[in-house]
Formats: structure tokens, sequence, C-alpha cells
């Protein structure tokens, strides 16, 4: 496993696969290539593998739920997220390579105002995009800023835990779903008596989770947590369905009044094949914005992204035609990504 491990990482590959008659496969700028020299997994050696990684609950919960969550570290080497689980009656892995060092959140590639998002003492500030466009990563980053610069009690809640953050001007307390908490729900409301200053959510996965997130922005706590979406209008409509219609007015309110900011993030290949990109949308929430919210006029926020340059904000397709136009991405890339093809070609013709 090492050597596999050792050869994602070499590659700069984001993932390995292993499973059973197939050999072991990295995902290099989101294609899937096989490391050449190595043999077909069989169910046996994907079983030893999973014994070693897993400890008895672990191996039990797989068995019972059919799937199971864990980080890895091995020091001076890396540290990486893997997920077990069942396929055609045997074991499988999906391990995601993490950087050891947490990147600076300048150096990711997100719109200048993103950092000042940080600013804000209390609010809800949200990371939005699909699996693997680096949500976590941005996520880390914004903790380290803040656990630079700021003399906060910040608690972390994550399914597992992913980065490990040391104390710095911060005391940092990181809760692993299993070993330190039941759920997330249950994790976020005992953290609200805990004195926390910051509370940073893995995911906002369900109705409960993200009402008590909402709370917990609303009683003076910074909130910052990850939605599974594309775009920030999505991420809005995203939460309100997570509400039975008769409470969607109230929560109309309540998130016009803590929401801060959304990011939306997706990762593109770039052209010369060297990696990927970030390509991002920001959503500064202004009192307009604020308004719209409010009276159910979400759909209209697009507009003001698009023409919200003055106050910070970027859409997803003035991002791409600049990537596009600074020869980082293939054009074909950046229209697979754009919520509007037809705002990007203008863009890229300017």
């Amino acid at each position: 496993m090492n050597s596999l491990l050792s050869t994602t990482m070499s590659n700069n590959a984001t993932d390995l696969h292993l499973c059973a008659g197939s050999k072991p496969i990295m995902r290099i700028s989101s294609k899937l290539v096989p490391i050449e020299g190595e043999e077909r997994l069989d169910p046996i050696l994907l079983k030893k593998i999973a014994h070693h990684y897993l400890d008895d609950a672990k191996y039990d919960q797989l068995l019972k739920y059919k799937s199971v969550d864990l980080s890895y570290s091995k020091q001076n080497f890396g540290r990486f997220r893997c997920n077990f689980y069942l396929q055609r009656g045997s074991i499988a892995c999906a391990i995601r390579s993490l950087p050891l060092q947490i990147p600076d959140i300048g150096t990711l590639g997100l719109p200048e105002n993103c950092g000042s998002l940080l600013n804000k003492s209390k609010g809800l500030i949200l990371i939005a995009g699909a699996t693997g466009s680096g949500k976590s990563t941005t996520l880390a980053s914004m903790i380290q800023q803040l656990n630079s610069n700021y003399s906060y009690h910040i608690t972390t809640i994550e399914d597992p835990v992913e980065f490990l953050h040391r104390h710095d001007k911060s005391l940092v307390t990181q809760k692993e779903i299993g070993p330190d908490a039941l759920n997330f729900a249950s994790a976020l409301r005992a953290s609200l008596r805990e004195d926390p200053d910051v509370i940073m959510l893995g995911e906002m996965r369900d109705y409960e989770s993200i009402s008590i997130a909402l709370t917990a922005a609303e009683t003076g706590h910074l909130v910052l947590s990850t939605i599974h979406t594309n775009g920030a209008v999505k991420a809005i409509d995203r939460i309100l369905d997570s509400f039975p219609t008769e409470q969607h007015a109230q929560t109309r309110s309540q998130l016009a009044s803590v929401l801060e900011g959304i990011i939306s993030q997706q990762l593109v290949p770039k052209k010369d094949g060297s990696g990927l990109v970030l390509a991002s949308e920001l959503l500064i929430v202004t009192p307009a914005v604020r308004n719209l919210i409010r009276e159910g006029k979400h759909y209209q926020i697009k507009n003001l992204i698009q023409n919200g340059a003055n106050s910070g904000m970027q859409s997803i397709e003035r991002c791409l035609s600049q990537l596009y136009k600074n020869g980082v991405i293939e054009y074909e890339e950046a229209k697979l990504r754009a919520n509007d093809h037809q705002l990007l070609e203008t863009y890229c013709k300017v």
C-alpha cells in the first residue's frame, strides 16, 4: 500500500481506486489512469487491506452499513481520506490524497474578497461544490486563517476529520462523527454549550443540522460549512428545500439575516495537462441580496452576482473566461462548467 500511495502522490493524483478484478487506478487531472506494472487486485487482498486499516468497530460498521469513512496519516508521508465500501460482494476502496500542510488561502486561486469574509465575527459562510471540487481544502484553509489571526475557540465537526489543526492563536477542538459524536446534529447542538466562537460543520446534510447551524449563526457564532451543490443560488435553494413548505417564509427570513457569503467552486483540468485549477463563483451578501432572499426572489441573485464586481462578487462565467483568456484552460472545459453559455462567450470575446 505504501508503494501505491507513494505512486499516487508522485503523480499528483487526487484519488486512488482499489477494486477486485482491476489494477489500482489513479485519478490524474480528472481522468482515471491505471498504475502500470501492478497486478489485478483480488478480493482476498482487499479484505486484508481493509483489516489493516480498519479497527474492529470500523470493520463491523463496514459490514453493517456497507460503507465506512476514515482518515489515515503516515508521518513524513501523507494524509488520506479513505472510503471502504462493498461491491459485488467484495471490498473496494477509494482513497483521497490530502496535503499534509494546509495551503494558505491566498494560494488557492479564490477571489480576493473571500478572505474578507473571515473578518466577520458572526454569520454563515458556505462553500458549495460537487464531490472532488476542493471544498474541504478551502474550508481547512479558512480555519487556518482564523486560527493564525484571531484568539477564538474554533470547533470543527467532521466525518471523518480530514485536516489536522494545531492550536495557534486560537484553541481548535476537532470532533469526528463516531469516536467523538453520534451525528452532525447532536455534535452541533452540544458544541453550542462549549463556548465556541467559530463552528466548522463538515457538511450541511439534512434539515436538522441545517436548522441548528442557522440558529448557531443567529446567536452570535461564525459558522462555516459546505453544501453539495453547484452555484450560489442553488445552494440557497438547497437550504430552503430542506425545510417543510410551511417553514419556508421563516427560513428565508433567518437565512437572509445570517448569510454572509457563498463560495461555489469547481476544479478544471489545465490546458497543459499539469493538473487542476480552481474556478469559483463568489456571492457577497449585500442588503440587496438579503432583500431578495427574504422576499423569495433568490432566483434574481444571479443578476446581482454578474453585475456585482464593485461589491467584490464574481460569477463563474467571469472566472472561467479569465482562465481561458490567460491560456490556463480550454474553451470547451469552460463551456462545460458555465451556467450561462452566452454570457461566457461574451466575456471570452471582450
